[in-house]
């Protein structure tokens, strides 16, 4: 194989939100604060200790261990789908009662449950499609 080449591989998952989307990753390593660690409006991480601090994830596919933080994690999430700083689609690797109502409440195809954790097989910059639909993600590794 080509050192070059892109490399496609599938993960199986659960549907939190249904629907199909396309397009760049953006992984973290670490859960994610919706209240107080996103900016809503401008759809960036705040958080100052968090690894991906004042990265954008507004139109990206954020893939991540789960939520942290208060309830108010989904109302926060929710204000990104009003103001269009949503990401495309979310992945998480543990769904909670938070990461699951911020992904309905987003709407925003969203999965969990994976036959192997999203946070290690993808990574920043892969081609993800998700088909929330199908439970399937096809990620085109290397491009």
């Amino acid at each position: 194989m080509d050192g070059g080449a892109a490399v496609s591989f599938l993960l199986h998952g659960r549907t939190v939100v249904p629907g199909v989307a396309e397009g760049e990753a953006l992984v973290s390593h670490e859960t994610i604060s919706g209240w107080g660690g996103i900016d809503p409006a401008k759809g960036v991480i705040i958080e100052r200790r968090h690894e991906l601090y004042g990265v954008c994830f507004t139109g990206k596919i954020l893939v991540f261990p789960g939520a942290k933080g208060s309830s108010g994690w989904s109302g926060f999430f929710q204000s990104t789908r009003l103001m269009g700083t949503a990401p495309l689609a979310m992945l998480f690797t543990d769904i909670t009662t938070k990461a699951a109502l911020g992904a309905v409440v987003t709407r925003v195809p969203s999965m969990t449950g994976f036959d192997r954790d999203p946070v290690e097989a993808i990574r920043t910059g892969d081609w993800v499609r998700i088909d929330a639909d199908a439970g399937v993600v096809e990620v085109k590794a290397g491009l």
